[in-house]
């Protein structure tokens, strides 16, 4: 997905939240807003968002001399859906369509992005959960997204954020989980899963684990390692969760499910839904 001029308030609004979770006083924050701004003049909108994205935070990591500025909002975060994740599992297991419940809290868990919102409350988690169990899901997506995962050998599932990813478990745990490898980010970024979080989550428990090798928030493939270019080619289904994901990888020539709640209207209209839609979008 290329990048439209309607991402460039949201950069700056990344690079302002990141500021504010920094040590960096007002002038400060200000010089580092006015270095971005010069990075966005040259920017490629041919690129996708993660792109300029990924620049973004190193800069921020950079200047503020900090390498992970969302560690505290992504362990309240991982925190508050442990609290949740038992409540969920018992929904599920007593569910009459258990891979289909789980699914629907996992479209959830992708509200917690605090790539595209300031913040993430948690009745804003309870709302959206309760509105992801009464969704309309698309039957047709979701039936071929269960022949796939029967179907595969290898499943490589992408993680997003942190919160997120205990969602995400509930998700895998309906799956033949030994055959699923789950993706985190090479380096801290926004509050994108790393592999600390894929433990806190218990997801390391099930399934393997492998990161990107890139920090950007999403999957640039010539930016990822070889070992991820290799896991990636080799699985029989890709699962990608999340907006950062769908952006990267939309164009790809690989067989994917976006699984995403769309949150802005950019991606909204990418793929012709509306804000605030769950979105399962099978890529042959």
């Amino acid at each position: 997905m290329k990048t439209y001029l309607d991402c460039i308030p949201c950069f700056i609004r990344q690079t302002v939240d990141a500021g504010r979770h920094t040590s960096l006083d007002d002038k400060q924050q200000e010089s580092l807003v006015r270095l971005i701004l010069q990075e966005i003049i040259d920017m490629q909108f041919t690129d996708p968002p993660p792109v300029m994205a990924a620049k973004i935070h190193a800069l921020i990591r950079e200047f503020s001399n900090t390498q992970d500025p969302y560690s505290e909002i992504k362990e309240r975060s991982n925190n508050y859906a442990l609290e949740l994740f038992p409540m969920l599992k018992q929904e599920v297991r007593s569910s009459p369509e258990p891979f289909i419940t789980a699914l629907r809290f996992s479209l959830a868990g992708n509200v917690i992005d605090f790539g595209a919102a300031s913040t993430v409350r948690d009745e804003t988690i309870r709302r959206t959960l309760q509105n992801a169990r009464e969704a309309h899901l698309p039957q047709h997506e979701i039936n071929a997204l269960k022949r796939a995962v029967e179907k595969a050998e290898s499943i490589l599932y992408i993680g997003d954020n942190a919160g997120e990813i205990v969602f995400d478990r509930l998700l895998i745990e309906e799956m033949p989980a030994d055959r699923v490898t789950f993706a985190v980010r090479g380096h801290p970024v926004i509050n994108d899963v790393t592999i600390a979080d894929a433990h806190r989550s218990g997801i390391a428990s099930i399934a393997s684990i492998i990161d990107s090798g890139s920090s950007a928030p999403g999957i640039l493939l010539s930016e990822c390692s070889k070992a991820f270019q290799q896991t990636f080619h080799d699985a029989d289904l890709i699962i990608a969760k999340g907006q950062g994901n769908y952006e990267s990888l939309s164009e790809a020539d690989a067989t994917i499910t976006f699984l995403l709640m769309a949150k802005c209207p950019v991606i909204a209209g990418d793929i012709g839904c509306d804000v605030g839609s769950f979105v399962i979008k099978n890529k042959c």
